[in-house]
């Protein structure tokens, strides 16, 4: 039998009791404030104060050993609570002279609200309750306070001092709604930053005195003598919940949060994903390749039905391209991100996360108190846009290449949480040059191909739209003079008005005969129509930006360089020249 840290076991009466004291006390607090009209407020994050020095930088583990199931969902449960909690605190700045409260700035720990579960420390027992665990977030708070020099106004003690813990260097302040507070002030105004990340609670005080930061990391060892309703032996305490027969947590439940199905993506799923998993998808109704996630691999599935068919019927209506198109897109991301964090269960402590939806969701704070990996789809929002301002340079006449450019705070997002991210997954060999430390590189999968085109002929295949950013400016100047036809598969155009200048251009499909199907693309970030050709064993001309690497049958030249396209163009066609020579 453990240690007791009490004498004797709480019975259903003494909690009663001390809820009914608890009212008491709350209804007292109430009634004096009023009478001496005090005015504690709820402050709102600014960022006035944003730059000022680091006058306290306090860190936390948010993991401990975990034992069994029942541990593994009061930890979730409490990093939950503290998720909820920071986004109320991080980025309040509060004024000189005026007062901080915890409770009043972070509100009632309700269900309805989303706090859950987590252990509580009570009168020496571990117990579960709505909202428990946040006095690792008020611990954080007062010693952070102590270190910046704030006067503190009101705080308490924890009743059990544990070796080793915080109370025992008389550095914890302990609350419980709404009646046992952390309250502090300071002369000059300050800041507080409070965030989840890297397994860690850290919560940062800034202000204009210019203090060295100080650092302390907290062990959290209350369980090692406080009684735990998971592990003690009082089987007679009503409170008693033992933890089940069950061997430790293999790996964290897994939520994979995904829009677009890239086959090579589907595989790792498919390869990866357990029982114990939930997959959030758009939607199931329409069976596309978009939304061909593999069924029956995890657990649970979560669709965004009326999301994704409302973004369905938008983009049926939008233009083929321009700003209206890509802020639609970027609208219906959001929403689609918003809806998957409504349905995120805090026992999923692990997530894979569609880069389209990683700026939304980190933003949200879906992600925060999570580790989670990422699937690579595209160039990161800054370096995409960079690349085009210089392809727009370039071409000062191209009314497409800076016709659009995301918000500059979506762009700051999505590079916070690309660098937490714990991995990072993509086919695409250029993508996986930005994050070598952390990306696992996936291979290409080839399409299965019914109809094929065979090498040959004079015919040169843009399997794209005739636009800047697909390398259309750089391919019409390479093709004049040619003896070649180009066929461009894309209906969408870079301006009105004449564009190829006495290239012999057709629009249409894939030809039966091809020279080489060439995309020398400034940016390019899902080639499938040239992993198509290579599956039918056509010659391809690309780009770096076309992700291929150096598969078989690829002729890499660099974007915006008409030379070396012209060259690899003439190269393609030679065979053809040197054939109709011989039958002359």
């Amino acid at each position: 039998m453990t240690d007791h840290a009490l004498r004797r076991i709480p019975s259903r009466w003494d909690m009663a009791a001390f809820g009914f004291k608890a009212t008491l006390f709350r209804l007292r607090r109430t009634v004096l404030e009023a009478a001496a009209r005090q005015n504690i407020v709820k402050y709102q994050p600014t960022d006035d104060l944003a730059h000022e020095p680091i006058l306290a930088h306090i860190t936390s583990p948010l993991w401990n050993a975990l034992s069994g199931p029942k541990e593994y969902a009061l930890t979730a449960g409490k990093i939950q609570n503290l998720r909820m909690a920071v986004r109320a605190i991080d980025g309040v700045e509060v004024p000189a002279g005026e007062v901080f409260s915890f409770w009043r700035q972070i509100g009632r720990t309700t269900k309805s609200r989303g706090y859950v579960n987590g252990r509580e420390l009570r009168e020496g027992c571990l117990i579960k309750s709505v909202g428990g665990g946040l006095c690792q977030l008020s611990n954080g708070l007062y010693e952070a306070a102590l270190n910046a020099g704030l006067e503190i106004v009101e705080r308490h003690a924890h009743s059990r001092i544990v070796p080793g813990s915080r109370a025992a260097r008389e550095r914890d302040a302990t609350v419980f709604w709404n009646y046992v507070d952390l309250r502090f002030r300071s002369d000059r105004a300050f800041r507080i930053e409070a965030r989840l990340a890297r397994g860690m609670l850290e919560i940062v005080i800034r202000g204009r005195r210019k203090d060295a930061a100080t650092q302390t990391v907290d062990s959290l060892t209350a369980r090692e003598t406080a009684n735990d309703c998971t592990s003690c032996n009082e089987t007679t305490c009503h409170l008693h919940d033992p933890e089940v027969m069950a061997p430790a947590i293999n790996g964290r439940p897994t939520a994979w949060l995904v829009d677009a199905c890239w086959p090579e993506f589907a595989t790792l799923l498919a390869a990866r994903a357990s029982r114990q998993d939930a997959l959030f998808l758009p939607q199931r109704v329409r069976k596309t390749d978009r939304h061909a996630w593999p069924h029956g691999f995890c657990g649970s599935e979560t669709r965004a039905t009326f999301t994704a068919l409302r973004r369905a019927l938008a983009l049926r209506r939008a233009p083929a391209q321009g700003r209206a198109l890509q802020s639609l897109m970027l609208r219906y991301d959001a929403a689609l991100a918003e809806r998957y964090a409504r349905g995120l269960s805090y026992l999923h402590t692990h997530a894979v996360v569609s880069q389209s939806l990683l700026p939304h969701l980190w933003r949200a704070g879906a992600l925060a108190g999570r580790s989670f990996e990422v699937l690579m789809e595209r160039s990161p929002i800054s370096h995409l846009q960079a690349t085009l301002d210089e392809a727009a340079a370039r071409y000062p006449n191209s009314p497409t290449l800076g016709d659009f450019r995301a918000p500059a705070g979506l762009a700051e997002a999505e590079e916070e949480a690309l660098a937490e991210a714990t991995r990072i997954y993509t086919p695409h060999r250029q993508l996986a040059t930005l994050y070598p430390d952390k990306t696992e590189l996936l291979d290409w999968m080839l399409p299965c191909v019914a109809n094929k085109s065979v090498p040959g002929g004079k015919t040169i295949l843009f399997p794209a739209s005739a636009l800047g950013r697909k390398g259309a400016y750089a391919l019409r100047d390479a093709m004049q003079g040619l003896d070649a036809e180009l066929v461009v598969t894309g209906r969408a155009r870079e301006h009105d008005g004449e564009f190829w200048k006495g290239v012999r251009v057709t629009n249409g499909g894939w030809p039966d005969r091809v020279a080489a199907v060439v995309l020398p693309t400034i940016v390019e970030h899902q080639p499938r129509a040239l992993l198509r050709a290579i599956a039918m064993g056509l010659p391809v001309i690309a780009t770096e930006a076309c992700g291929l690497g150096n598969m078989p049958g690829v002729i890499t030249v660099p974007a915006c360089d008409v030379s070396k396209l012209r060259n690899a163009l003439k190269a393609a066609l030679e065979p053809e020249s040197r054939l109709a020579a011989q039958a002359a």
